[in-house]
């Protein structure tokens, strides 16, 4: 469920058309299209509402259009990006540069970080020197894969999208050297667990495809 009403379901590229279709029939026919900069919105004869969310915005062509008319949605999703991934959080973190249906390279890394102590360890205060000095390297490996990975890389990359701990990437964002980066990623935070490469694999899908928002007939 999301704020307002209404389920999203994330759609792969290449079943958008066949997604929208599908949703025309269970719903006696579209009978108009509002294309946005940042948004698609189609609306059925029954009331119910499709509303596709825009990836890597602008959307060039935006108007009104009669019945299903998502061509130009389509359009733009077939053009060609490439997107790098930043994935931390505390226990590893996972870079790469990423084009719909492969991984083009990557990095992935884990390191350990205490989440507590254990009864009749240390004290507080000497486990959380500890641990505050395993997170701080944790995320200076992190730092240094990203700037090896990512900076040479960004003249052909679309974007940037970022996945993981907030408070893992806030510090990360504060690091001058890789304020290019984090200049080009998109407000979008994935929840992801800790990364791996299989993580990694399953956000690169997740970062093409299409959120929609379906909302039934009042």
């Amino acid at each position: 469920m999301v704020a307002g009403g209404g389920r999203a379901v994330e759609v792969p590229v290449e079943r958008v058309a066949g997604w929208f279709a599908r949703f025309g029939d269970r719903h006696h026919g579209v009978t108009h299209t509002s294309l946005g900069a940042a948004a698609v919105v189609c609306t059925a004869a029954d009331g119910a509402t499709a509303s596709a969310e825009v990836p890597f915005p602008p959307l060039a062509a935006v108007g009104e259009r009669a019945g299903l008319a998502i061509g130009d949605l389509l359009d733009h999703l077939a053009v060609p990006r490439r997107v790098g991934l930043v994935l931390v959080r505390l226990g590893g973190h996972s870079v790469g540069v990423v084009e719909p249906g492969r991984v083009l390279v990557s990095r992935t890394d884990r390191h350990l970080v205490q989440g507590r102590s254990a009864a009749g360890g240390w004290s507080q205060q000497r486990f959380a020197r500890r641990r505050e000095g395993q997170a701080r390297h944790a995320l200076e490996a992190a730092a240094h894969d990203i700037a090896e990975v990512l900076l040479p890389r960004l003249p052909d990359l679309t974007t940037i999208t970022l996945g993981g701990d907030r408070q893992a990437l806030d510090t990360l964002r504060a690091d001058r050297a890789l304020a290019p980066v984090f200049a080009l990623a998109t407000p979008r935070v994935l929840d992801v667990p800790e990364p791996r490469r299989t993580v990694l694999d399953d956000a690169a899908a997740r970062v093409f495809a299409v959120e929609i928002v379906v909302r039934d007939p009042t």
